[in-house]
């Protein structure tokens, strides 16, 4: 059987094999499958609940970014240093928004997808940069202050450097491939 058959097969089942697993070991341990769904669900709208504040104060400080220019105006003032780093003054924004927001960054790719020929240096750098980054400061604000974490200070370190590396990586790796 080749592997791309293989593949397949493993990806068709392993979602409703995983499913089975879990109702076949919750039986075997005699728990209440649907009891135990309901608690995790009111714990998981209690969560909700309580990001509200800190989803709206990352969505509040991004618009802000946004519409004031101030990334644009950023990428207007390096373009002499991005071109030299092979980083179009396009993918910047994405570059500075990615760590912030995954939908604002989602917004800054579209702009770049829609202003850029899909098959363009700048859009495949953009599209490397969307899955080799993190969102760190809404996973912070968010994940963290759900479960009352305050002292988060080396994950903030941790996360900004993976950012980081995350975006070298990617001019990089688009740099060797596709310039």
């Amino acid at each position: 059987m080749p592997i791309k058959e293989l593949i397949d097969i493993i990806s068709l089942w392993a979602l409703p094999s995983i499913i089975l697993l879990i109702l076949t070991v919750a039986v075997i341990k005699k728990v209440s499958v649907y009891e135990a769904f309901i608690e995790g669900a009111k714990d998981g709208a209690k969560v909700s609940f309580n990001i509200i504040p800190y989803l709206v104060a990352i969505i509040v400080a991004i618009s802000m970014l946004r519409a004031s220019g101030a990334i644009d105006s950023v990428s207007v003032f390096c373009s002499g240093f991005l071109d030299i780093i092979h980083l179009p003054a396009d993918v910047l924004p994405l570059a500075f928004v990615r760590s912030l927001s995954g939908s604002a960054a989602l917004g800054v790719f579209s702009d770049i997808i829609a202003n850029n020929d899909i098959n363009s240096y700048t859009s495949k750098l953009a599209a490397i940069m969307m899955g080799s980054s993190e969102t760190t400061f809404y996973v912070l604000t968010v994940y963290f202050g759900a479960v009352g974490i305050k002292k988060y200070r080396y994950a903030l370190l941790t996360g900004l450097s993976a950012d980081l590396i995350g975006i070298i990586m990617s001019i990089i790796i688009a740099s060797v491939f596709f310039k």
